[in-house]
């Protein structure tokens, strides 16, 4: 299975913020759509970084009552790994627990395409399985 066949049971959709913009605008985009990254962009469209659940954290303990007012930019993770549409979801998995990642946006040719979860991939693999041992049985049975 390939990222752009998950891409094209999930869609496309990619929520964002700014890199300028403060964590708690970025917290508010989170919670209203039940996500757990956003791609922070430059204000010339391009991809600045990442911003997660786990950096927000990470800011508690140093900034305080004082943490809704740092910003994205200085949360969040700058070294985007990302992925092709064509990447198969064995590879991609690999590439995510290696660098120890949950999010992985898909660019096609410097276009954004979609962003997909460890959790997207984990539920591919496992639909995957379900359909090949299906086969499997109906092969041996012969039914």
């Amino acid at each position: 299975m390939l990222l752009k066949d998950i891409l094209a049971a999930k869609g496309s959709q990619v929520w964002t913020v700014k890199t300028g913009q403060t964590v708690a605008e970025a917290v508010a985009v989170l919670v209203a759509n039940k996500i757990g990254a956003l791609l922070a962009l430059e204000d010339n469209g391009k991809i600045g970084g990442i911003i997660s659940e786990r950096d927000i954290m990470r800011i508690l303990p140093k900034h305080g009552p004082a943490w809704n007012k740092v910003l994205v930019r200085d949360v969040m993770t700058p070294r985007v790994i990302i992925g092709t549409p064509g990447d198969q979801v064995d590879y991609v998995m690999g590439i995510m627990t290696q660098n120890r990642i949950r999010h992985l946006p898909v660019v096609d040719q410097g276009k954004l395409m979609g962003m997909v979860s460890i959790g997207d991939l984990v539920k591919a693999q496992l639909n995957d399985t379900k359909y090949e041992n299906q086969y499997l049985k109906e092969y041996l049975t012969g039914s």
